[in-house]
This record gives C-alpha cells, sequence and structure tokens, in this order.
C-alpha cells in the first residue's frame, strides 16, 4: 500500500474512532484482554497480542488482518525471534529506531507522529515496536545465516532480463504440481517434492501431478497449455529459461504449499512480447479450506459472477475481510497468487489456493493486466541481483520457519 494510502487510513482510523485501545472487540474480549490464545514452547501469546496485530494490519492498510491469519503469523514471529536470539542477534537503541523511522517515512511521517497517530486509532506503540523488531532481526538473521550461499551470477541477470524484455515473445508450455503444506507436514512434503523434482519423463511427473497436486491441471496430468513468459511471476521465468525441454525446477516454497514446474517446451513468437506495470485481481474468502461444504460455496459464487465488481454484491454484509481487491506490480503479487493469475483470463476463477494454514479457501479471480509503457521497462541490472537474492533468501527463510513449526511445541488455545 502506498504511503498516502497509509496516511489516509490512519487519519480515517483516527477520527472515526470506533476501536478504543482496551475495547478493541466487545465486551467479553475487553475482560479477558490478556488470556493466552496460544503458546510457543515457554513463551505466551495473549489475546491482546492478537487484537493489537489485527488492529495495526486495518490502521495501516495491509494484508492479512484477519484472526485467522494473524495467529499463525503471530506464532511464526515468536519462532523468529527465538532463533535468532539463540544465535546471539539483537538490535541496538539506534537500530530500532532508525527501522521504525523507515516504516513510518512510508507515509511522509517521523517515527513519533507516525506512533501518534497509531495511538489515536487504539494501537499501542508497543505493537508497531515489536512488529518492526522481530522483522529487522530476521532480516539480519537470515542474511547472516545464508548469504553466502546465495551468489546471483552474471549469467542468470540475462536469463532474468531476457524474460523481462519486450523485443521478442517467449512462450512456454509448462506441467505444475503444487503441493499443500501446512506447518506440520513442511518437511515432509518438501521432501517428496525433491523426489518430483527427479522426475525424468512427462510422463512420470503427470502420475506425481495427478496423485499430489492440489491445482484443477491434476486431472491433465498438471500439463497446461502455452503461456507467454511474461505473464508468470518474475520469480519462475529465470528458472524456466535455465531448462532444457523435460527438466522440473527445483521446489518453490510458496504460501502453505510447494511448487514444482516442468519444461515440456518452449517457442518464440512472432509478436512482441507484452510486458506489465500491474495485475488486478480479487480474492474472496471462504471459511472451511477444501472441504466440499467450502468448494460448494465457491461454485455458488463463481455461478453469481461475470467480473470482479460482481464480488462486491457477494461480499455485502459480510466483514470487510472476506473480499481483497488490489492492483500491484506483478513483483509484489504472492508467488501462490502470481501463479494462479497467470493462467486466467479477465474474469476468469481459481479455487486452488488456501490461507490460514489450510482453513480458509481462496476464491481468485483476475480483473485485468495493466500494460507497462515503454519507459517502465528500463532494466537496472543491479536491481534485478537484488531481486534475485531476495528471492532466495526468502526461499531458506520460508524452509526454516517450517522446520522451527515442526520442532516447536505448539498450542492454540482456541
Amino acid at each position: 500500500m502506498s504511503g498516502m494510502k497509509i496516511k489516509q487510513r490512519m487519519a480515517h482510523a483516527i477520527t472515526v474512532g470506533t476501536f478504543a485501545l482496551f475495547g478493541l472487540t466487545g465486551p467479553g474480549i475487553a475482560q479477558n484482554i490478556f488470556a493466552p490464545v496460544a503458546q510457543v514452547d515457554e513463551t505466551t501469546i495473549t489475546e491482546f497480542e492478537v487484537q493489537q496485530r489485527i488492529r495495526f494490519l486495518q490502521v495501516v492498510g495491509a494484508r492479512g488482518g484477519t484472526r485467522q491469519e494473524v495467529i499463525p503469523e503471530l506464532i511464526r514471529d515468536r519462532l523468529r525471534f527465538s532463533e535468532a536470539a539463540q544465535a546471539g542477534l539483537t538490535l541496538s537503541p539506534a537500530e530500532l529506531q532508525d527501522g521504525l523511522s523507515e516504516f513510518a517515512a512510508r507515509a511522509n511521517l517521523s517515527a513519533e507522529e507516525f506512533v501518534q497517530g497509531l495511538e489515536g486509532a487504539g494501537v499501542a506503540r508497543e505493537t508497531f515496536r515489536d512488529f518492526v523488531s522481530v522483522s529487522l532481526i530476521w532480516r539480519d538473521y537470515i542474511r547472516g545465516r545464508f548469504g553466502s550461499r546465495v551468489q546471483i551470477t552474471d549469467r542468470e541477470v540475462d536469463r532474468a532480463l531476457a524474460s523481462t524484455r519486450s523485443n521478442g515473445g517467449i512462450e512456454v508450455l509448462l506441467s505444475e504440481i503444487i503441493i499443500p503444506a501446512p506447518p506440520e507436514r513442511a518437511e515432509q512434503v518438501l521432501e517428496l517434492a525433491e523426489e518430483m523434482a527427479g522426475s525424468e519423463t512427462e510422463a512420470e511427473f503427470s502420475s506425481f501431478a495427478r496423485r499430489f497436486s492440489a491445482t484443477a491441471s491434476r486431472g491433465q496430468g498438471g500439463r497446461l497449455d502455452w503461456t507467454p513468459i511474461s505473464e508468470l511471476p518474475p520469480v519462475l521465468r529465470p528458472l524456466l529459461l535455465a531448462l532444457a525441454p523435460g527438466e522440473v525446477t527445483a521446489p518453490l516454497p510458496i504460501p502453505n504449499a510447494v511448487a514444482l514446474f516442468q519444461l515440456r517446451d518452449i517457442r518464440e513468437t512472432d509478436a512482441p512480447e507484452q510486458t506489465y506495470s500491474a495485475i488486478e485481481y480479487a480474492a474472496y474468502y471462504i471459511a472451511g479450506g477444501r472441504t466440499p461444504e467450502a468448494f460448494a460455496r465457491a461454485n455458488q459464487v463463481i455461478a453469481r459472477v461475470d467480473r470482479c465488481d460482481d464480488l462486491y454484491g457477494v461480499a455485502q454484509n459480510q466483514p470487510e475481510s472476506a473480499l481483497d481487491r488490489g492492483s500491484l506490480p506483478p513483483d509484489q503479487i504472492p508467488a501462490d497468487i502470481a501463479i494462479e493469475l497467470a493462467k486466467l483470463d479477465p474474469g476468469e476463477t481459481s479455487t486452488a489456493l488456501t490461507r490460514a494454514n489450510g482453513q480458509t479457501l481462496v476464491l481468485l479471480m483476475l480483473c485485468g493486466r495493466t500494460p507497462a509503457l515503454p519507459e517502465d521497462q528500463e532494466i537496472n541490472r543491479e536491481a534485478i541481483a537484488i531481486q534475485l537474492r531476495n528471492q532466495r533468501l526468502n526461499a531458506f527463510s520460508e524452509n526454516l520457519l517450517a522446520e522451527l513449526e515442526a520442532e516447536a511445541t505448539i498450542r492454540v488455545f482456541e
């Protein structure tokens, strides 16, 4: 979200004054605001922390502000902080202040002005401090632990550039496998995915897809139609261009799942390759995950809608968090969503994804793609290298968090 929108949402939250600091969701919650919600090894997450994180994300207009999403993320924060602390990492007061100031600057505010705005909207300054500090500590820990293992070569940058240039069209013929990987099964799923990555034939890969993939393509052995590479997520393009037909990508961690892709064929086209400055999509969230009841509800909605605007009628009288609609640059879209959007035309839908550790089904609809103007397509090699490096470090981070979740003693009291 842009700094201007953050500032507008903060001002709106302060003006409306809907929430009080210790009365966030009604008398029942207020009476038990410090009741334990979850336990991670020897530490406890309280109702106060959950409500504060929800409110903070609402005020700044960030995603993931539902209770079903916040509790797992607070658990992951505990694991991040504990792992970094065991390695002896801490933030100096100056480092923390720099991080707070950098975050506040997105709304064109000083750190203290930002804190005052949050407090006026019912968010304690400690909530902001903790949110920023755990992010900074974890970033430093991941860079220190895995940074030496991530070396981006000129060849990889060249491949990434080739996937973004518009002076030639490239289409790829892929097969996909996307395996659900809730935290308790993440390590097991990753081992299975590594076995699949060794597939030597299309038939072997398709057999795995029919048995394990959670996408609609499983009935076709994971086979997809010809797809312009410019419509695929930026993280995938250099990986695919490095493959020969028949080869399979390494397992790619995405939220609650692991993805693999087999390149069946690649071709150049006469039409110039189109690049996009933004992708607009909508996500409607349905409780129940991948249950028959949730899919039945999704099919009812799909039968009623032809375009993204129709989803506003479906979500009417439901919480604001039930429908998420936005327009983002391709490299800012979560990998799992970007993968599904690449398969869709405007108005088409997908029900392949979940959130909240599989408890919420995502009905995803592509609204449209905004072509990039020529001036938007200037390439910075250093920026491309940094992006590739960050993508790989993020994959290390997700894998490590999955291991930590599997090893920790975690109890949720809801």
